[in-house]
C-alpha cells in the first residue's frame, strides 16, 4: 500500500509540469475579463507586437509596436480630433485603392488591437472602437480593390462599414457621409 501510494504521489508530481499558467500579452495590463474575440486576438498578436513599458499611451497601456508602427504615433486620443474625424485622416488611401500598402494598415490595425485588449483589460474607455474599425473597413477595401473578396460576412466591406457607423453614431453627420462614400469606392 505504501508502494502505490509513493506511486501515486510521484506521477503527481511529474505531471504538475504539464499544468500550465496563462500568461497575458505584454499589453494586457489589468486583470478585468476580456471579451472572447478580443481575448483571441490578444492572444494572436502576442507573439507579433511588442510592448515598451518605458512609455504608455491610454489608460497606462505600454506603447505597442507592430512592423514599424508604433501606437504613440497614430495615438486618436492625443490628436484633439473625435475619434472619427482622426481616423479618417490619419487612415486615409491613395487612389488607385490598390496600391495602397495592406500590411502597413495590418501593422496599424495590430497596433490598435493589442492598445484595446490593454485598455479592456482595465475596463477603460471604447472610444477605440471607432478608429480600429475603421481600420479594419480600409483593409477590407483595399483587399477587395486588390481581388482578395472575402465570403466570410465578418470581412466585407459592408460589414465593417455597418460596424464603423454603428460605433460612431454620435459623430458629426458630415464625417459618416465621407465613411459611406468611402465605401462605394472601391477601385
Amino acid at each position: 500500500m505504501k508502494a502505490i501510494r509513493a506511486l501515486l504521489l510521484a506521477s503527481t508530481a511529474f505531471a504538475a509540469p504539464h499544468l500550465f499558467i496563462r500568461l497575458n500579452p505584454c499589453f494586457v495590463i489589468g486583470s478585468e475579463t476580456l471579451p472572447a474575440e478580443v481575448a483571441d486576438s490578444a492572444n494572436s498578436l502576442a507573439n507579433t507586437v511588442t510592448c515598451d513599458s518605458s512609455k504608455t499611451t491610454i489608460d497606462g497601456v505600454p506603447d505597442v509596436s507592430s512592423g514599424s508602427v508604433k501606437f504613440s504615433f497614430i495615438n486618436f486620443a492625443s490628436s484633439g480630433q473625435t475619434p472619427l474625424a482622426f481616423a479618417l485622416k490619419q487612415f486615409s488611401t491613395t487612389s488607385p485603392l490598390a496600391s495602397n500598402n495592406l500590411q502597413q494598415f495590418q501593422d496599424e490595425l495590430n497596433t490598435y488591437l493589442a492598445t484595446e485588449a490593454g485598455i479592456r483589460s482595465v475596463g477603460g474607455s471604447l472610444a477605440i472602437k471607432v478608429p480600429k474599425f475603421f481600420l479594419q473597413f480600409q483593409i477590407a477595401r483595399i483587399q477587395q480593390a486588390q481581388g482578395t473578396v472575402s465570403n466570410a460576412p465578418g470581412m466585407t466591406v459592408d460589414h465593417q462599414l455597418q460596424k464603423v457607423l454603428k460605433n460612431a453614431a454620435g459623430e458629426d453627420k458630415g464625417l459618416l457621409d465621407q465613411v459611406n462614400k468611402l465605401a462605394v469606392t472601391l477601385q
